[in-house]
């Protein structure tokens, strides 16, 4: 079995930022070199997540949307009292959406459907950089 790992940085805005890395896990993926296997990548933080989605701008708003609905910015979270950082609603959508995605590597490729992109989702409040690990591993 070999392992493959690439850490990166995104900036990204805050205030659910929808940014497409598909490219960059593809690029890991072919770096890799490795041709069959499981590609995982993974956000080291409690107020961002990764998932796939169909990256054109009126699902983009969707989502965003979506997201405010479930747990909207403006009301009260007991994080907040803790900690008093006004982001209780970021973490409850990091933790819905999760911090990871892990999709099959078939002939050195990742595997998606053919309008899903991956993506990284920074739902906190302000500007950030975000560390990004992807792992590659199989043959």
């Amino acid at each position: 079995m070999v392992v493959y790992r690439r850490d990166f940085e995104v900036s990204t805005k805050g205030h659910t930022d929808i940014i497409n890395i598909s490219n960059i896990v593809e690029e890991t993926v072919r770096e890799s070199e490795i041709k069959d296997g499981l590609v995982n990548i993974f956000a080291a933080h409690s107020t961002a997540g990764i998932t796939t989605i169909e990256y054109e701008p009126g699902l983009i708003k969707d989502l965003k949307e979506a997201m405010e609905r479930i747990a909207p910015t403006g009301v009260p979270y007991h994080h907040d009292n803790t900690w008093g950082d006004g982001n209780g609603y970021a973490h409850i959508r990091s933790s819905i959406v999760g911090p990871g995605f892990t999709c099959p590597v078939v002939k050195g490729s990742p595997v998606t459907g053919t309008w899903q992109q991956i993506v990284l989702l920074d739902f906190d409040n302000r500007a950030r950089k975000r560390r990004i690990i992807i792992t590659v591993i199989g043959e």
